[in-house]
C-alpha cells in the first residue's frame, strides 16, 4: 500500500512535464500548418532546366 504513494507523485509529475511540453508545442506554433507537409508530397517541385537540358531539347525539336 506504501508504494501508491511514491506512484501517485511519480505520475502526476509525468502529467505535469507532459502539459507543460503541449503548451510549449502550441506556443512555439509546431501545430499552426498542418495541411502543407501532407500534401507537399503529392506535388513535384518547380525545377528550372539547366542549360544542358535546353540544348537536348533544342536537338531533339
Amino acid at each position: 500500500m506504501s508504494i501508491i504513494y511514491v506512484l501517485i507523485p511519480i505520475a502526476m509529475l509525468f502529467v505535469l512535464i507532459a502539459v507543460g511540453i503541449f503548451f510549449w508545442a502550441v506556443k512555439s506554433e509546431q501545430f499552426d500548418d498542418l495541411d502543407r507537409q501532407s500534401v507537399s508530397i503529392l506535388f513535384d517541385d518547380d525545377v528550372k532546366p539547366n542549360a544542358d537540358d535546353s540544348q537536348t531539347e533544342q536537338k531533339q525539336d
